[in-house]
């Protein structure tokens, strides 16, 4: 139930400040996306060969850091948009962050790899030895499988129904 004088379809507000001669107002909402979603890995090398070699995904970039021993690496899946998120492959730096390699999501399915074949792929994943921890399904949203990467974070393979 709306309140009384409670406004409705108007385009949320972003607290940042915009100063003007008087007051303080707020600017409208800006187009955001995601750009990167940062996976910790145990070695640069060893993911780039599962994910590009194995998976099939694109390396987008590998660029030496400033940091001793550190680079910015990125991989897309196979013909992902242009501008579309990509995986950034970051290095566990401390033996904290070395703990949840193979664990971001406490268990749970962290990212989404969605196909427009889901046969294909899923046969294609088996026959390059990809463990799959949770066999294919039909959804009321399409079809859905749970494999592992390398270090053991789950991932869906989903077919969406289209419409």
């Amino acid at each position: 139930m709306l309140k009384r004088g409670r406004r409705v379809n108007r385009e949320p507000m972003i607290r940042l400040p915009v100063e003007t001669s008087r007051r303080t107002c707020y600017s409208r909402r800006m187009a955001q996306s995601l750009a990167h979603i940062a996976l910790l890995v145990g070695d640069y090398d060893e993911a780039i060969a599962f994910f590009c070699g194995t998976l099939g995904f694109t390396l987008t970039e590998d660029s030496v850091m400033p940091e001793p021993g550190k680079r910015w690496v990125t991989i897309a899946p196979p013909e992902m948009a242009a501008g579309g998120t990509t995986l950034l492959l970051a290095r566990a730096a401390s033996p904290e962050q070395a703990r949840f390699i193979g664990d971001q999501a406490g268990g749970r399915v962290f990212l989404f790899l969605a196909t427009d074949d889901f046969a294909r792929d899923h046969a294609a994943m088996l026959a390059k030895g990809i463990t799959f921890v949770r066999e294919p399904m039909r959804t009321d949203y399409g079809t859905v499988a749970v494999f592992l990467d390398l270090y053991g974070n789950r991932w869906d393979l989903v077919q969406y129904i289209r419409g």
